[in-house]
């Protein structure tokens, strides 16, 4: 699938300063509109042979056909790697119980279609507004949508990654779906939550609105502080730019 739409693409991913090796993975396509990100879960490698496989399996489908229905598309190739990564969890005792999250966005014909599941995010920048556009498949989340608990007090719990969705630990999963307008200059933000634990959306958009005029810097900023805060988790950090046509 090729995007009549403009776009700018950076990112980066990182072990951070605490996990002997990183369970992320990161992939863009610039050419399909396209950008990937997951966060594997699991013992030994087996989070990051999932979310490896979410991404292969993804990209592969999203480069081979043609989105006539993006939604369709992109909820029908999630799903089919959510059972490639189930049954290879039941094949080999290594990857038992293995999972990922996974957020993914395809900019096509002026909009943004978004699969995800799991508490990887998706942003967006407008015109000085930053707004997270995705929802946490978590339990802090549910807690705090069901007034239980605050969203500062969330952020402080030890349950806070304690997941309610993730792909591949069941044979089917409910992908959520959603499609927004474009506009150029538009900035999409893709992380995992090794970033959002170790800064608070103020702080992003801080960083995005002083470095957003160089992606690659920004991205690599966003990582740096994630670290300097503590590099809890693995941190995974992807930009994309809606970038108005020549005229």
């Amino acid at each position: 699938m090729t995007p009549p739409i403009h776009l700018e693409m950076a990112g980066f991913t990182d072990t951070g300063m605490v996990r002997p090796h990183n369970e992320d993975c990161i992939l863009l396509d610039v050419g399909h509109g396209f950008a990937l990100l997951a966060d594997g879960l699991g013992g030994y490698n087996a989070g990051e042979v999932a979310s490896g496989m979410v991404v292969s399996l993804v990209a592969e489908g999203l480069r081979t056909q043609t989105a006539i229905d993006p939604v369709g598309l992109l909820k029908r190739e999630v799903a089919k790697a959510n059972a490639v990564i189930f049954e290879a969890s039941l094949r080999k005792p290594a990857y038992a119980g293995m999972g990922t999250t996974l957020v993914a966005a395809v900019f096509s014909d002026h909009r943004v279609t978004v699969a995800h599941v799991g508490d990887s995010r998706l942003y967006r920048l407008r015109a000085g507004r930053f707004e997270q556009l995705t929802r946490d498949h978590s339990l802090m989340q549910d807690q705090i949508d069901s007034g239980f608990i605050s969203r500062m007090a969330a952020r402080l719990s030890p349950q806070r990654s304690l997941l309610t969705k993730a792909l591949g630990t069941e044979p089917l999963v409910a992908i959520e779906l959603g499609a927004f307008d474009t506009l150029p200059e538009d900035l999409y933000l893709l992380c995992s939550d090794g970033l959002t634990e170790m800064l608070e959306d103020k702080d992003i958009l801080r960083t995005l609105a002083a470095w957003q005029s160089n992606l690659p810097v920004a991205a690599q900023r966003l990582i740096q502080i994630a670290n300097e805060n503590g590099g809890l988790d693995n941190v995974s950090v992807i930009l994309v730019r809606v970038v108005a046509p020549l005229v």
